[in-house]
């Protein structure tokens, strides 16, 4: 369920660039377009589970708002540095949430993967395109920099989403995140590149296929899968995303990864089938 959650996601980014507008405004309507979606299925949960407690709806509320610094650096690297580039920096995530993982909870890290790690981050440089001029906007280092930005928030939001994930009901929690990710994206567009109350019809379209195929579909399937991989295997099957934001930004977007990129790409999908063949053989003996 992460990979298929992890190719709708990566959708998201083609969708967010189709739509032009302001981080702020692009990051609210893709939660609030959601919502509609996501109450009545966490209610319906929520029914059999109960209410959330006092600590699973602080998680919740905290998630959401590292999932809306995510949301609003990585838009704005997108229109800085392009869509396929941005998702792809945004991925660091790989390196850092096992880590967490590792400094919080004391979840073992394999040797695999601590050889593995600076294939992975030369990969990510070089997919990124920051070793040489690739496709994207104009503004490829302010991108850069914001798109590392995103990832810290994005491995905090995964990491607080499989930590409390394995004991809370996934529906009403999620639901919570995304509507705590709406507020926040409210108040950070109204500080950071302004915000609209109401965008152009056509953005809205694009951020509702955006909230559907991202928050509605993607998310939700890797929010109910993640707590049940360790770290390293749900951080590497989540890279599907940039690599298919990658093809999707070439097809849709007209932005071609050059060949430094595509190396990239191949080394990160390499260390991703290695460390999950590795896995496979260590749960068979």
């Amino acid at each position: 369920m992460v990979a298929v959650g992890a190719v709708a996601v990566s959708a998201t980014a083609i969708f967010a660039d189709l739509a032009d507008c302001q981080p702020g405004t692009a990051s609210f309507y893709r939660c609030v377009l959601a919502l509609p979606f996501l109450l009545p299925l966490a209610w319906r949960e929520g029914r059999g589970t109960g209410r959330l407690g006092c600590r699973e709806l602080l998680a919740a509320v905290a998630a959401g708002v590292l999932f809306a610094g995510d949301m609003l650096l990585w838009t704005q690297a997108i229109f800085d540095v392009g869509a396929g580039i941005s998702t792809v920096i945004v991925n660091v995530q790989v390196i850092v949430v096992p880590l967490l993982a590792f400094a919080i909870d004391r979840e073992p890290i394999t040797r695999l993967f601590l050889v593995t790690v600076p294939v992975m981050a030369l990969g990510v440089l070089l997919a990124g395109g920051v070793l040489d001029h690739g496709p994207g906007g104009a503004h490829t280092v302010r991108g850069t920099v914001e798109a590392v930005l995103a990832a810290l928030c994005y491995s905090g939001f995964l990491f607080i989403l499989r930590r409390s994930g394995k004991s809370t009901p996934v529906l009403p929690s999620y639901t919570v995140i995304i509507a705590a990710s709406a507020a926040a994206s409210w108040a950070g567009g109204l500080l950071w590149h302004g915000f609209s109350f109401i965008p152009r019809l056509a953005a809205v379209g694009w951020l509702a296929l955006a909230a559907i195929c991202g928050q509605v579909v993607g998310w939700l399937l890797v929010a109910y899968a993640t707590p049940k991989l360790n770290s390293e295997s749900a951080s590497v099957l989540l890279l599907l995303t940039p690599i298919g934001s990658l093809v999707l930004g070439g097809l849709v977007l007209g932005q071609r990864p050059t060949a430094l990129q595509l190396a990239g790409s191949l080394l990160i999908l390499g260390c991703a089938a290695l460390i999950a063949n590795m896995r496979r053989q260590g749960e068979s003996g």
